[in-house]
């Protein structure tokens, strides 16, 4: 994984709990920035947990997906998360490590 490349991101506080979805240029810097606590919504509500991501081309197209998905219903976001993480497992180590 490139360091600086467009992504889209979904956080939960815990399975099927609180979630947050937000976009960045810096996937890696921006979910150290949420498990340190330097966030607004997702320092609230305890979002720390990387349960969905998704890589992007550009900064436009990321904004767009984001708009998409949060516009869209509270099921289908738990949707994209079941399809890709059913465990709901933590993804930061993947992105630490350079695996998707």
């Amino acid at each position: 994984m490139r360091e600086r490349q467009p992504a889209v991101y979904i956080m939960a506080s815990r399975r099927n709990g609180t979630l947050y979805t937000g976009v960045t240029s810096n996937l890696i810097q921006r979910m150290w920035q949420h498990r340190e606590g330097l966030g607004g919504f997702s320092t609230r509500y305890d979002c720390k947990i990387l349960v969905w991501f998704e890589m992007h081309a550009t900064m436009e197209t990321a904004i767009v997906r984001e708009k998409q998905i949060k516009a869209g219903s509270r099921a289908k976001k738990l949707a994209l998360i079941e399809a890709e993480n059913p465990l709901w497992r933590d993804l930061w180590p993947d992105i630490l490590d350079g695996s998707e």
